[in-house]
């Protein structure tokens, strides 16, 4: 669920560079990485974190659009960078998700 109802509106969550939620949510589907962290999102959109006041809020964003994958990465999803389970060099899977 989004965070506002009715039309689509869009909200300035990072003021230092003016960046949106649709920014975020943005560059969270463009990724051909797994965006996890705010200091990724602001690579992805070309800028740099000043005074850090929106990172729980980027990372709530990034969470909400990721959907069930955000609470699944470790655990097998195609976004996860750990090794497949049936890959014999793989380290224990208490390790592997410790990682995360």
């Amino acid at each position: 669920m989004r965070i506002t109802e009715g039309p689509a509106t869009s909200m300035i969550v990072c003021s230092c560079n003016v960046l949106s939620d649709d920014d975020i949510r943005a560059a969270v589907a463009e990724s051909d990485d797994a965006v996890r962290h705010a200091k990724q999102v602001y690579g992805c959109l070309g800028c740099s974190a000043e005074c850090g006041r929106c990172a729980r809020t980027i990372k709530s964003i990034i969470d909400e659009a990721l959907g069930p994958c955000a609470q699944s990465c470790c655990a097998g999803c195609p976004h996860s960078h750990t090794v497949a389970a049936n890959d014999e060099t793989a380290e224990p899977a208490e390790f592997a998700l410790a990682a995360c």
